[in-house]
């Protein structure tokens, strides 16, 4: 008779994860929501087990964001997430099929101390969001744009409109 293969499990530094995601934005006061949500996708997607730990809560935020396979925890300081992540690290007895999400030194070594894979935030981010990453990745940025420089008409139609008909030269 076959085993029945473990579900994978995901301890992931929600807001560490956040801020690396395309889309989302750690100002955006229902960032969490978010991206729990995106995360509800990816685990029935990929039958994973998900633990997200976000440094703190919104007064009035709501107070349950996860479902049965995304379970999420609002530490009352980004130090206690930390501290919170690592003891979860900690208790891991069987750390075959677990992963920790996150970019944060201290998790990464922890994690590593354990056997426990790491995958850094912003990779993550791109197989949770593969549409947005590959937009991103295609998005000029602004060292890819060549410099246009203004033609005399255009400075002198631009001075125009800005009442600056004579204009002084630089003292």
């Amino acid at each position: 008779m076959a085993r029945e293969r473990k579900r994978p499990q995901i301890l992931i530094d929600g807001h560490n994860l956040i801020g690396q995601t395309p889309g989302l934005s750690l100002a955006d006061p229902d960032d969490e929501a978010q991206l729990v949500a995106r995360l509800r996708v990816y685990a029935a997607r990929t039958r994973a087990m998900i633990t997200v730990v976000f440094d703190r809560g919104v007064f009035g935020h709501p107070v349950r964001l996860g479902a049965q396979d995304v379970r999420v925890s609002f530490a009352r300081s980004p130090q206690d997430a930390d501290a919170q992540l690592l003891r979860a690290i900690a208790r891991i007895d069987d750390v075959r099929g677990w992963r920790v999400v996150t970019s944060d030194r201290a998790i990464v070594r922890a994690a590593g101390e354990r056997g426990i894979a790491v995958v850094a935030s912003a990779r993550f981010a791109a197989q949770l969001f593969p549409a947005a990453a590959a937009r991103a990745a295609a998005a000029p940025t602004p060292s890819d744009k060549p410099e246009r420089r203004l033609s005399e008409a255009e400075i002198a139609e631009w001075l125009r409109v800005f009442g600056e008909d004579d204009p002084q030269p630089p003292a």
